[in-house]
């Protein structure tokens, strides 16, 4: 068995973090910025790509994000698409993300005054014009709390790459429990790790919150 200190277990899951960190932002970025397409589709006037949009939202968000990275990793080779799983798990957890923003920011977008939409037609803005000057920044007030609130579970979700052979936060716990035999006091620090990063922005979510609820009575 081999002998780890207490200060080499927590150094080694602190350095593991990092990249679950690094994941957790590159699937948000990829997957916000994919969303903001995805949202201009589904706001636009053509029921066609109101369709796609539905139906992309429906499939990332009906199944499992397990069986999705299950598909990213050992089904694109079969098309005959290697891929490493840092690569399919960017690619499957950006997915994953897009469906959900897209989501939240819909209905933050909806909640405009349709009033709104009128107005900037008036001013002979375009469609396009009307979205980016007028809609959106309205509504990105309304967005950012559950924004930031999703992030949390993005983290949360990239425990699951450990399935692919990831090695983040969780899959470097269970490698040292499988050395150590020490499970619960590795796996109690990958939880507080976890906490660790995904409280602060919780934290934050909820004051946005309430900030927001404070300008809108006023």
């Amino acid at each position: 068995m081999i002998e780890f200190t207490t200060w080499d277990i927590a150094y080694n899951l602190l350095l593991a973090a990092r990249w679950t960190v690094l994941l957790s932002l590159a699937a948000f970025v990829g997957g916000g910025l994919a969303a903001l397409g995805l949202l201009a589709m589904r706001v636009s006037q053509r029921p066609a790509l109101h369709r796609f949009v539905n139906g992309y939202v429906e499939v990332f968000q009906g199944t499992p994000l397990l069986m999705q990275l299950f598909l990213g990793f050992f089904g694109l080779p079969l098309l005959g698409i290697d891929v490493t799983p840092w690569a399919a798990a960017i690619v499957t957890l950006t997915l994953y993300t897009s469906a959900y923003l897209v989501d939240i920011w819909r209905g933050c977008v909806e909640a405009i005054p349709r009033g709104q939409w009128g107005a900037a037609a008036s001013l002979g803005m375009t469609w396009t014009q009307q979205l980016r000057h007028v809609i959106w920044p309205q509504a990105w007030k309304i967005a950012v709390p559950p924004t930031v609130g999703f992030l949390v579970q993005v983290v949360k979700s990239t425990a699951l790459t450990s399935i692919i052979g990831l090695t983040e936060l969780t899959k470097t716990g269970n490698i040292i429990t499988n050395a150590v035999f020490r499970p619960f006091p590795i796996y109690a620090m990958v939880a507080l790790i976890y906490f660790a990063m995904c409280f602060p922005l919780t934290w934050y979510a909820r004051v946005l919150e309430r900030r927001y609820r404070a300008a809108k009575v006023r």
